[in-house]
């Protein structure tokens, strides 16, 4: 899918092990036009739902600190499968683990877009995407260079 393709609707994979967190932002995207949002609680299921995906996401937002598969080690999965769409990082915890994260999923040539700590406020997620008319993303920044 391309993000200039007109009614072209992205799709995004949501990990986040606190389900608080994963409710408000599945909740944010969807006011956003994000009508295609799948999500899981750690990275195994995170491996799950991509198995289960006709295509690959356009989007993955993942939390860093996960029980059973951790976000970095999700990053080691996803650049084993190919994965060419773009990865919001998030984390609860320090600002240096985040940037450790960024930089081990650069180094695996995934397409960082952006990394926030948590918890992940509505105007982080709109300055990131921006909304045109309907509420469908307008615009997206480009990724982090290595």
């Amino acid at each position: 899918m391309s993000l200039e393709t007109p009614g072209a609707r992205p799709t995004l994979l949501l990990i986040d092990a606190d389900g608080a967190s994963l409710n408000s932002v599945r909740l944010t995207l969807g006011q956003m036009g994000f009508t295609q949002v799948q999500t899981a609680r750690d990275g195994r299921q995170g491996q799950q739902v991509l198995d289960g995906m006709a295509q690959a996401p356009d989007f993955i937002i993942c939390d860093v600190f996960m029980p059973h598969m951790d976000g970095i080690e999700f990053m080691f999965d996803l650049a084993k499968r190919g994965y060419q769409g773009r990865v919001v990082l998030v984390d609860g915890g320090s600002d240096e683990m985040l940037s450790v994260a960024v930089d081990v999923a650069v180094a695996l040539g995934l397409n960082v877009l952006a990394a926030f700590g948590k918890p992940l406020r509505a105007d982080a997620l709109q300055s990131l995407f921006g909304t045109g008319d309907g509420g469908l993303p307008l615009r997206v920044q480009a990724p982090i260079a290595s």
